[in-house]
């Protein structure tokens, strides 16, 4: 196992580990995720929670009213297919059927196929090309059916935003191997295929309350 010290004292000869590497060298007292070999520590702002607890809250009352086999893990870890990331998204949606078939879930929390996973959203923070570009990329490739990206300070690139840049909530379906994503603002009411009779708005996750 690779302790916290020791990373530290490697980190300017090798500053690359391995996702089982990382599997055994995370502490448990905070959060980090995993991305292109570098442990990248997790610490979001008040908002940021209000708007994470508040979207979690509202899916898990939706899932239970509906009936869904869904579980909302708080700490989970996705794999990326290059296996050299891993992410802790801020909502995750997972069916829990499909965990049987996941090798890591039962000792590590990890999930490794995208067939698990139904849904992850990211409250993205000022180092947005994590949430617009690796992670868009690797839930992409996973085949995770929805990836949700809310942007309440507007701090994306103008190709995301337009100009001027606003808060903007970005839902994302794939489509036949593809996302094709959808822009929310203000009172628009979100439209999700994973949670069709959700009646939410974007303002309303923004501020994080109903």
């Amino acid at each position: 196992m690779i302790s916290s010290l020791a990373w530290s004292e490697a980190s300017t000869s090798n500053p690359r580990l391995s996702f089982e590497q990382f599997l055994d060298w995370k502490p448990e007292d905070q959060r980090y995720e995993l991305l292109n070999g570098t442990p990248t520590p997790m610490q979001p702002t008040g908002q940021h929670e209000a708007i994470t607890e508040f979207l979690d809250s509202a899916l898990t009352l939706e899932a239970r009213r509906m009936g869904y086999p869904y579980r909302f893990p708080k700490q989970a870890l996705v794999q990326s297919p290059n296996r050299e990331s891993g992410y802790v998204p801020d909502v995750l949606v997972i069916d829990r059927h499909a965990l049987k078939n996941e090798p890591l879930w039962d000792t590590r929390s990890t999930l490794t196929l995208g067939t698990s996973i139904v849904l992850v959203a990211e409250v993205v923070s000022r180092n947005w090309r994590n949430d617009y570009d690796y992670k868009f990329y690797d839930y992409e490739r996973l085949g995770i059916p929805e990836y949700w990206i809310i942007d309440y300070l507007g701090v994306g690139g103008r190709r995301y935003l337009g100009f001027p840049k606003q808060p903007t909530l970005l839902i994302y379906r794939l489509v036949e191997g593809e996302y094709q994503g959808q822009i929310y603002r203000g009172t628009d009411e979100i439209q999700s295929q994973i949670f069709p009779e959700l009646r939410l708005t974007a303002q309303q996750i923004f501020q994080g309350e109903g």
